[in-house]
């Protein structure tokens, strides 16, 4: 029976029949009201996919009210405040509500599946920011119904949404709530960037990834260099509305020209944020309708890789005409200009390996959305060059001819391959395949209504139409394009609405659909159930499909790595980040209530303080804290030694350091504070390149004496040395001294005195923070260090919990690895902060 079998093999069969009874058990998905606690990838993948669909549907019918107010000129079809909110409903919804997060929900669902990983190393994580998203998502959107809904466009540029010309609440709904999501959007990278690197299966060295892995790895690591700037430029805006900090006003040192600065450092990647997973689904669709290898693989990633950091150096330009230096000018017009020669590169590719396939080019509704994307994306590419020149710039800057710009770039690079993406790997989670019958009618009903809905806008707007504008004279002769535009849009929405009648008719979620019915060379098409593929494969090449035609009937026989369940839980194989060898096995929880009211109070905190309901805000976030600590309760688990995964490798089941999951994910999170403060420094210093008059010179008495810091320098520098000594006294197995919380409670208590102390030496001087941009920016260094020294004090009483109860010693010791990482950390923010607020003024002055 077994010599059927290649002796290669890691096992030999066939397996028991128990052994997929019990991954059936153990990976099953949460029934009725329970499902709510579901953390199964296709299930939070699906749930995520579907809310993110919603409200681009959502998004798309605020469009339509808004083009039937233009359709013809002098329209009162809307009131001039009413169109505002939509406007900036729509605008926000299509970027923050339905661009990142279906990306993200993609990643969710279609990576564990191309890695052949049982999940993501952090199931619930997934789970929290999906019902994060969603709960803050649709109490934001349904402001549009209460007049509560902000008014001053998506990009919120102050001093339009400073008090004074926004009063009331709509403003902050946008700044907490928004704020609040790109926080989900950051838990969801994390995620991603662990799950790419580290579970990977047996063999997928980094040169053997799927490119949309490639491409999901480079959008997770620009959110998290990308989002803390809009994250803090929230912060300041709400606070200058709240508390009057003059962040932004120019009467008081601010300037209204750094939120342009931190929105777009922001808004510009997220540009590619979105394009680059969507150009990663189409290298992974042109392949397979080709049926032959991509072309230039390694040219692709390093065209990835440069688009990523390119993006970065491209903000300004949005703000070729807010009077920057023409040296400035230059240098961002060139770098925007550069940015699509990587974009070029991909283009090509996928032409050449259309043309180098070994049969005809598979003409499908995925290929149909795929050539299209192809069409109008390279239009949108052709018109951002014309941007990016200086000269045309200044005559086309907010006319409609940027709008036309703006909607080639981004509904060609995503959501024609957001479509495509849908019909390719329906059959992934779906019993049935969508029809394609009714597939070509959606894509064609959708690009024939997309060109004629935004190729006249550029017209319109070299014609003189400015944007945001709620009506327009008939004199200026702008009506028939309007028209032509108008009609076009209810075209495409209904290509929308046949595609979601193929949806109610076709769509089946669970398992039992087809296989590989596209005959894909990725293992996202391996037999799947609930526990994802039953054992994971150990991989030689690029397209195992194609190169191991029995792989996939291996692996349904349970005869690759981990066929079963050894540690009578969840678990998945942890790979090294380059190499993919196997280092160990994680145990992963299974479906909890804690990471679910653990986003209802998280997002209940957040909302809360919008409407100035600050006590029961206050009380919403303790308990949001409550469910975050007994979520992180259940994570540590024991060590239940080495366990046989196959081919004779034992694999243990327990890891610390550098090696763990766990480690590698505090790290990222690190990074994504380091980005914020490293916003603050530049924001600090523009602010005093701007308004250096209301600066404290050195000798000021608006410097507290020196004393001060050095004290919080001390405090800082004493507990990291009493968080190494603990981590050098860790107790053996068993065993608890009480030197090491002593020297816990002692370095938390540190931390906490040498923030208090950075404080009170400003109040001892008086600086008032509503006094000048100078004072705001002071307070602003200490908050942001105070905001991690709460999280890192949260973490160390946490680590004595562990040790008090015997959970925690010199081998099971995540929990204390991850709260001294964020100790030495925070301590090295806090003493940068230091040198910034009291060295720099007395350099200068």
């Amino acid at each position: 029976m077994n010599q059927q079998y290649p002796a290669e093999l890691p096992n030999k069969g066939p397996r028991p029949k128990e052994e997929v009874e019990e991954l059936e058990r153990i990976w099953a998905t949460p029934k009725g009201f329970k499902l709510l606690t579901v953390v199964n990838n296709t299930v939070v993948g699906t749930i995520y996919i579907g809310a993110a669909f919603l409200f681009f549907v959502l998004a798309g019918i605020l469009a339509l009210l808004m083009r039937t107010q233009l359709a013809v000129a002098d329209n009162n079809f809307l009131s001039q405040d009413l169109y505002n909110q939509i406007f900036t409903v729509h605008g926000t919804t299509m970027m923050f509500l339905f661009a990142v997060p279906i990306v993200e929900a993609l990643g969710v669902m279609l990576l564990p599946q191309m890695l052949a990983a049982r999940d993501l190393p952090f199931p619930r994580l997934s789970a929290f920011a999906m019902w994060a998203y969603i709960i803050g998502g649709l109490v934001f959107f349904s402001t549009i119904f209460y007049d509560l809904a902000p008014k001053g466009g998506w990009f919120m540029y102050p001093p339009l949404t400073l008090t004074e010309y926004s009063p009331g609440d709509n403003a902050d709904f946008w700044l907490l709530g928004i704020g609040f999501i790109e926080i989900s959007a950051i838990a969801g990278a994390i995620e991603i960037i662990v799950g790419v690197l580290r579970t990977r299966p047996p063999g997928m060295t980094l040169a053997k990834m799927p490119i949309f892995a490639w491409a999901m790895l480079i959008f997770a690591a620009m959110i998290v260099f990308a989002f803390p700037a809009v994250i803090l430029a929230t912060m300041l805006l709400e606070l200058e509305r709240a508390f009057g900090w003059p962040f932004f006003s120019a009467a008081l040192g601010g300037d209204a020209l750094l939120w342009q600065h931190l929105f777009w450092f922001f808004g510009h990647p997220e540009v590619y944020i979105i394009f680059l997973p969507a150009a990663g689904l189409v290298s992974m669709m042109i392949p397979t309708m080709a049926q032959t290898p991509l072309v230039g693989y390694r040219l692709i990633v390093v065209a990835l890789i440069a688009t990523g950091f390119f993006s970065f150096g491209l903000w300004v330009h949005h703000m070729f005409t807010t009077g920057i230096p023409g040296l400035s000018l230059a240098f961002f017009s060139a770098a925007s200009m550069a940015v699509a020669i990587p974009s070029g590169i991909q283009v090509f590719s996928w032409i050449a390996t259309i043309a180098a396939g070994k049969r005809p080019f598979r003409i499908s509704v995925p290929s149909l959305f795929v050539l299209g994307f192809l069409f109008i994306f390279v239009l949108g590419g052709l018109t951002g060059v014309m941007v990016a020149a200086v000269p045309f710039d200044f005559q086309a800057h907010d006319t409609y001819f940027v709008v036309a710009h703006l909607h080639y770039v981004l509904v060609g690079g995503l959501v024609f391959p957001l479509f495509a993406t849908f019909y390719f790997w329906a059959p992934v989670i779906s019993r049935t395949m969508l029809s394609e019958r009714l597939g070509r009618w959606a894509f064609w009903l959708m690009f024939i209504g997309f060109n004629t809905a935004f190729f006249p806008m550029h017209i319109t707007g070299l014609a003189g139409m400015p944007r945001r504008v709620w009506t327009y004279s008939s004199y200026l002769g702008w009506d028939l394009l309007n028209s032509i535009s108008t009609a076009g849009a209810f075209i495409m929405a209904t290509g929308v609405l046949v595609f979601i009648i193929d949806l109610i008719r076709n769509f089946r979620f669970g398992q039992g659909g087809p296989e590989n019915p596209w005959n894909a060379g990725t293992l996202e098409f391996l037999p799947n159930d609930v526990y994802s593929t039953r054992s994971i494969p150990h991989v030689t090449s690029r397209e195992p499909l194609w190169d191991q035609p029995d792989l996939a009937k291996q692996v349904r026989e349970g005869l690759h790595y981990l066929p079963n369940a050894p540690t009578g839980g969840r678990e998945t194989i942890i790979t090294t980040a380059i190499e993919a060898k196997p280092q160990y096995i994680i145990q992963m929880p299974g479906p909890s209530w804690t990471h679910f009211a653990a986003a209802i109070f998280t997002a209940g905190c957040f909302l809360l303080l919008t409407i100035k309901a600050v006590a029961v805000a206050l009380i919403s976030g303790v308990l949001a804290i409550v469910f975050f600590i007994v979520w992180a309760w259940q994570l540590d688990r024991p060590d239940q030694g080495e366990v046989d995964i196959g081919g004779g490798i034992k694999l243990p089941t327990y890891m610390t350091g550098p090696t763990s999951h766990s480690w590698w994910a505090m790290v990222i999170v690190m990074l994504v504070a380091a980005s914020l403060f490293v916003s603050y420094v530049f924001s600090y210093l523009y602010l005093w390149i701007v308004s250096p008059e209301v600066w404290a010179p050195g000798g000021s008495p608006a410097l507290p004496p020196l004393t001060y810091p050095l004290c919080s320098a001390i405090l800082l520098a004493c507990g990291s040395a009493l968080v190494y000594w603990a981590e050098k006294r860790l107790p053996a197995v068993g065993r608890l001294p009480l030197l090491v919380p002593t020297l816990l409670i002692l370095a938390a208590a540190f931390l906490a005195g040498a923030v208090g102390l950075e404080v009170l030496g400003h109040l001892r001087t008086g600086l008032d923070p509503t006094a000048n941009s100078y004072s705001a920016m002071v307070y602003m260094g200490s908050i942001l260090t105070g905001q991690a020294a709460f999280a890192t004090i949260i973490l160390c009483a946490f680590a004595c919990g562990r040790l008090v109860v015997k959970r925690l010693d010199g081998k099971r010791r995540v929990t204390f690895d991850n709260a001294a990482l964020l100790y030495w950390y925070t301590a090295a923010q806090g003493l940068c902060g230091l040198v910034l607020v009291h060295g720099f003024p007395r350099l200068i002055g």
